[in-house]
C-alpha cells in the first residue's frame, strides 16, 4: 500500500503527489490538452465561475445520492469515464477502478485502448462496465470490437465522436508518448528519475493494448478515425442491441439529429479538453443542449469535473449523470487502490456536504433547486 493516501485531501493533492511520482511522459500524457491548453483553463474559468444556490434552516439530515441510470440503480450520480492505458497511472489500476465500480453500482467506462482485457474488466466490475468504442480506419476492427464486449456481456456501448483525428497536445509530443508503449533513451532517463514508479509498473510488464489481441487487428493510435458518419451510426445502431450512448457531443443540432436518430444517451465532453483548443466550454453548452433535448432524455456530462461540487453543478445545469476522468488516476498515482477510495470518498463528501448546503436531500431534487434563481 502506498503512503499517499493520506496525504490526499482534494483532487489538486492527488495531482500534486501525482506529478511528483509519476515520470514527466506519463503525467503528461494523462494530465496534457490541446495546443496551448487554453481551453482547459477556460473551462475550468466557467466551472469556477458558476455558483451554487445556499439555503437555510431545512432539514437536510437525510441525504440520499443515489439515482437511476437506465434503469438500474447507481450509489452516486458519477461513475468512471472511460480512460486508455489506466495502468500507466499505477500497476492494476483498470481493475482498482473495477473493484470501485462493483462496490458502488456505478458505470465504469473501459476504453477501446485499455491495458486490462474488456472481458476481465466486465467480470471484476461485476456488470457495471460500459464499453468505449473509437472507430478506426474503415471500422472492421471496430464492429469486430463491438461484437466482442456483446459476447462479455457489456448492456451498453459508448461511441466516442469526437476524435476524427487525435488532438495535439505538445506535453506528451515533446515526451516521445506513443502506444503501443515504447522505451528509448529519453524514457529510461525519465524512468530513472522515477524508481518507485518504475520499480512496481515496469516489474508489472510492458504496459499493452489489452483489447487488440484478435487475429489480424493492429491497432494504430494514429490512425484515421475520419471516416465515421451517420451511416456509421445507423450500423453501429442496428449491430447493438442494448443502450448506446453517443460521447463527445457539443452542438446542439447534433444532439437533436442524434435523439432523432435513435441512440439512447448522450454525453456532453470535450474529452477532457484533449481535442480541440477552440472548443466551446461543455459546461456552457450542457443547459443549452438539455433545453433542445427536452427534460427526459438521458444526457451525461464529463470533462474537466475536480470534485462533488462540481458534480452538483453539472447536474443542476441538466445532466442526468456525471462522470470522473483524470482525478481518479491521480489518485491511484498517489496511493495505489487506498488512494483511488480516498479520492472516492473525499469526491463523495464533498457532493454531500453541497447538497446540504443548498438545501436539498436527493440528486432529483439538486436538479432544480441548487443553482441560483436568476441563472
Amino acid at each position: 500500500m502506498f503512503s499517499g493516501a493520506a496525504h490526499i485531501h482534494s483532487a489538486e493533492d492527488a495531482r500534486r503527489l501525482a506529478k511528483r511520482r509519476l515520470p514527466w511522459m506519463i503525467f503528461d500524457y494523462i494530465d496534457g490538452a490541446a495546443g496551448n491548453e487554453t481551453g482547459a483553463v477556460r473551462h475550468r474559468a466557467a466551472l469556477d465561475a458558476i455558483t451554487l444556490r445556499p439555503r437555510i434552516l431545512r432539514n437536510v439530515d437525510g441525504r440520499d445520492m443515489s439515482t437511476q441510470i437506465f434503469g438500474t440503480t447507481a450509489d452516486r450520480p458519477f461513475g468512471i469515464a472511460p480512460m486508455g492505458m489506466c495502468n500507466l497511472s499505477g500497476p492494476g489500476a483498470d481493475l482498482m477502478l473495477a473493484r470501485l465500480a462493483a462496490r458502488h453500482s456505478i458505470p465504469h467506462g473501459v476504453s477501446t485502448v485499455g491495458s486490462t482485457p474488456l472481458e476481465e474488466i466486465f467480470d471484476v466490475s461485476e456488470g457495471n462496465a460500459w464499453f468505449q468504442l473509437y472507430f478506426s480506419g474503415d471500422g472492421e476492427g471496430s464492429f469486430k470490437l463491438v461484437e466482442r464486449a456483446k459476447k462479455a456481456g457489456y448492456k451498453t456501448l459508448v461511441l466516442t465522436v469526437d476524435v476524427p483525428e487525435v488532438g495535439r497536445r505538445p506535453r506528451e509530443i515533446r515526451h516521445g508518448f506513443k502506444m503501443p508503449f515504447r522505451i528509448g533513451p529519453r524514457q529510461f532517463i525519465d524512468f530513472a528519475l522515477h524508481p518507485r514508479w518504475s520499480l512496481t509498473s515496469l516489474a508489472a510488464g510492458k504496459p499493452q493494448m489489452a483489447n487488440f489481441t484478435m487475429p489480424g487487428y493492429d491497432f494504430d493510435r494514429t490512425e484515421s478515425r475520419a471516416r465515421a458518419d451517420w451511416d456509421t451510426l445507423n450500423r453501429l445502431r442496428d449491430a447493438w442491441p442494448g443502450n448506446l450512448v453517443i460521447k463527445g457531443v457539443l452542438d446542439v443540432d447534433d444532439a437533436v439529429t442524434l435523439k432523432d436518430a435513435g441512440i439512447d444517451a448522450i454525453q456532453v465532453s470535450s474529452h477532457g479538453s484533449r481535442q480541440l483548443q477552440s472548443a466551446p466550454c461543455p459546461i456552457a453548452v450542457l443547459p443549452q443542449i438539455r433545453s433542445a433535448l427536452g427534460a427526459d432524455f438521458p444526457l451525461f456530462f464529463d470533462s474537466g469535473l475536480r470534485s462533488g461540487e462540481d458534480a452538483l453543478k453539472a447536474l443542476s445545469l441538466g445532466a442526468d449523470f456525471t462522470f470522473f476522468g483524470r482525478v481518479l488516476q491521480f489518485a491511484i498515482a498517489a496511493g495505489g487502490e487506498a488512494g483511488l477510495n480516498r479520492m472516492w470518498d473525499i469526491l463523495t463528501e464533498e457532493l454531500s456536504s453541497a447538497m446540504a448546503q443548498t438545501g436539498v436531500t436527493s440528486i432529483a431534487q439538486a436538479k432544480t433547486d441548487s443553482l441560483p434563481a436568476h441563472r
